[in-house]
């Protein structure tokens, strides 16, 4: 009769170590989870400053921009597009990526009209533009930082069972568009 106890004794023992290990894993992926959802929402509020921003930027350059009209509607058009787009959908970062290059050839257009680059609006603007991308780009880190220690959670025995008991699936790293790795010429940007 001891030798029943003692083996449900060790059963039950070993019974509570699986169930506060699985507990243990299960909240550090859901965790971790969140945290990428958490980082995802950061780039989402920088890209909705950026959005936000866009129009002010239009509106200063339109008076001296003339011959970049195409370039301005261009960019009025992605800026919709982008507004219209899913939040969670890899075609909304796809056009966040030609919205961000179209502005890029904005600003490098600006440099080319001395007027336009001493406009103390069109500075401010410049300016809150570029912290705006410096923001940008640090969520952008910082999702995939959250994204790369979710996935080494999830991919590594036991995280891998537990997050496909749970259905905590692989998130897909930002990355840039190929587009976007080429440099900027300023002569594409113009027509010239």
């Amino acid at each position: 009769m001891q030798i029943f106890f003692a083996s449900n004794w060790l059963s039950l023992t070993l019974l509570a170590i699986f169930i506060i290990v699985f507990y243990s894993w299960y909240v550090s992926i859901i965790t971790k989870r969140n945290a990428v959802e958490e980082a995802y929402s950061g780039i989402d509020v920088q890209l909705k400053k950026r959005t936000d921003l866009i129009p002010n930027i239009l509106a200063i350059a339109k008076k001296y921009l003339e011959h970049e009209k195409a370039l301005l509607e261009e960019i009025t058009r992605l800026r919709t597009n982008v507004m219209n787009a899913s939040n969670e959908s890899e075609q909304r970062f796809k056009l966040e990526g030609h919205l961000e290059q179209a502005m890029s050839g904005l600003m490098v257009a600006v440099e080319n009209y001395p007027e336009l680059k001493s406009d103390s609006a069109m500075t401010e603007a410049q300016r809150t533009y570029a912290d705006v991308e410096a923001h940008i780009s640090a969520a952008r880190r910082n999702f995939n930082s959250a994204n790369r220690v979710l996935r080494n959670a999830t991919q590594v025995f036991p995280g891998n069972i537990i997050a496909a008991i749970v259905g905590v699936k692989k998130i897909a790293f930002f990355e840039i568009a190929e587009s976007e790795r080429a440099p900027v010429s300023a002569s594409d940007m113009l027509g010239s």
